[in-house]
């Protein structure tokens, strides 16, 4: 049998004393339960006051006790400890399942059903999202080797998901175009049976990839941006037999510069199709022609866990959730975690692509949480204005007002922002381009931290954000709780400010008014920065 949430969450044996102790304060601050206005301002700053001294255990069970309708009482009883309790289960799912949670595995079920259970017992409609995709699988390890000139030897690199097998032995070229090979007259005077080297950046993997082929590539290397790993997905629906790898980028502009290069790619693959879900989990409660969706995706790679990518985010949206679940939004709350996001966002494409344009007219916003505690992090917001001027542009109309709000919050603590491109790196992507606004939050992946944001947002500059960015060390022990801290009480005041008015959104207004002023958050507890976790 299993139990109820609730009761898994109250106080443990040895707290209920002061549980008691707590709920026997409120009510006596509300001079025995008068119903006057004065009694109920009393009977709320006394459990105020209570669930602000109790210890961690039993602030969450006396959290779950009452409305939290306010951006100070949401973010009291919203803590990195909280958030905490999520991640810990889907590391033991992970533990228990092959060290790994990704969809179409053992240990992606069970962290579905363990979200399920969250979102019933803290009240919501819930129901899964079955779809088909097709999953990766690499079958032995994949070859990348200099074979001319001598001496050459082994390159290290990491094989791109969804890749075909090849066994390739050839001269390499790079586009004669742009370097990024995004457009197929790119690859003007390619030598057919060649092996393509491009740069990433301005679009797909997969785009890259078919036009290399096209122009007779028998193979793809791509190399990154920044100095640092890339590991990429060519996307499921990518079909071409041919196989395509990932470098670094200063090993990528080290075989450029290499006269006479010849390599060799060895990949062996092989793709099946399984079923998955997304967990989608309503409020009983809000206009339903005026819907506000807050997400984040469930699954993790195969190499790992996926504590931070993204436990964190799937961890924050279910404590936001159980934190709301006495409030009576305005607006319809559908929370939302998305299933194969690693295999190039296939749950949220499929959510979007099977609404009806009715169904899709009725959604007032998406708000998107992937990596929200990265250890050596920044705190991004995703650019919906595109004041930034860098890469993809600017999100549907009511993005820039979406990124204003998530800003206004962090101003009210004191804390520094910056933007980050909407790239379609994550789930957000179908969403904007059905025309939906969207923002969120997102503290670094593979990227590396830069000497300025060192000094803004503490941390080891010239490392990356995430150093167990797609790999098996993605665990507990590589989430920041300030940082979890700080975005999962940014999500809890956005979702609470969006279920009461989207006025400045969607143009659109529920009965009444919810003034959400950045100001109100200067009471909340702030956390100092301990150091930097990447220390270990």
């Amino acid at each position: 049998m299993k139990v109820p949430l609730h009761h898994r969450l109250a106080p443990r044996a040895g707290t209920w004393p002061l549980a008691l102790a707590a709920i026997t304060l409120a009510l006596a601050g509300c001079g025995g339960g008068s119903g006057d206005d004065t009694a109920t301002r009393l009977e709320a700053d006394s459990l105020d006051a209570a669930i602000a001294a109790a210890a961690p255990g039993t602030r969450e069970w006396l959290c779950a006790q009452r409305v939290n309708d306010t951006p100070n009482k949401l973010n009291m009883c919203i803590t990195a400890q909280g958030v905490r309790r999520h991640l810990d289960a889907f590391q033991r799912i992970a533990n228990e399942n092959g060290g790994q949670r990704a969809s179409g595995t053992s240990g992606y079920d069970r962290s579905v059903e363990y979200a399920e259970r969250v979102f019933r017992d803290a009240g919501y409609v819930v129901s899964r999202q079955a779809f088909d995709f097709r999953v990766f699988r690499e079958l032995s390890p994949s070859v990348l080797t200099q074979t001319a000139p001598a001496p050459g030897g082994a390159i290290a690199h990491r094989i791109m998901a969804y890749s075909g097998s090849g066994d390739v032995t050839a001269a390499v070229q790079r586009p004669s175009g742009a370097l990024t090979g995004c457009d197929p007259a790119d690859f003007a005077g390619f030598g057919a049976g060649r092996i393509a080297l491009i740069r990433r950046g301005s679009c797909t993997f997969a785009q890259k990839a078919t036009n290399a082929h096209a122009a007779g590539a028998r193979g793809v290397v791509i190399y990154n941006n920044v100095d640092a790993e890339l590991n990429g997905t060519l996307g499921e629906d990518f079909a071409l037999n041919i196989p395509v790898v990932a470098v670094t980028l200063s090993v990528g502009e080290q075989l450029a510069a290499t006269p006479g290069l010849e390599l060799r790619i060895k990949t062996d693959t092989r793709v099946d199709t399984v079923n998955t879900y997304n967990v989608i989990a309503e409020s009983r409660y809000g206009d339903p022609n005026n819907v506000v969706m807050i997400g984040a995706h469930l699954d993790s790679v195969d190499e790992g866990p996926g504590i931070n990518d993204n436990g964190t985010g799937s961890a924050a949206v279910l404590e936001t959730a159980v934190q709301l679940g006495k409030v009576r939004p305005r607006n319809k709350l559908r929370f939302a975690l998305w299933g194969a996001e690693e295999s190039g966002l296939v749950g949220s494409t499929h959510y979007v692509q099977t609404l009806s344009e009715e169904e899709r007219s009725r959604i007032a916003l998406y708000l998107n949480f992937d990596m929200v505690g990265s250890p050596n992090f920044v705190y991004f917001v995703y650019d919906g204005d595109d004041s930034d001027g860098v890469g993809a542009g600017p999100g549907p109309a009511g993005s820039a007002q979406i990124e204003k709000l998530f800003e206004s919050f962090f101003a009210g603590r004191g804390l520094a922002t910056k933007g980050t491109d909407f790239d379609g790196r994550s789930d957000y992507g179908p969403f904007i381009e059905a025309g939906i606004p969207a923002g969120g939050l997102f503290t670094g992946a593979e990227g590396i931290k830069s000497a300025e944001e060192a000094a803004k947002w503490g941390g080891i500059a010239g490392q990356p954000y995430d150093p167990c960015y797609h790999r098996a060390c993605d665990t507990l022990s590589n989430v920041n709780p300030v940082a979890l801290q700080v975005n999962a009480q940014a999500i809890g005041y956005a979702t609470l400010y969006y279920a009461m008015n989207t006025a400045d959104v969607a143009g659109m207004r529920a009965q009444g008014q919810f003034e959400g002023k950045a100001s109100v958050m200067k009471s909340v507890v702030r956390l100092p920065y301990k150091g930097n976790l990447l220390q270990r």
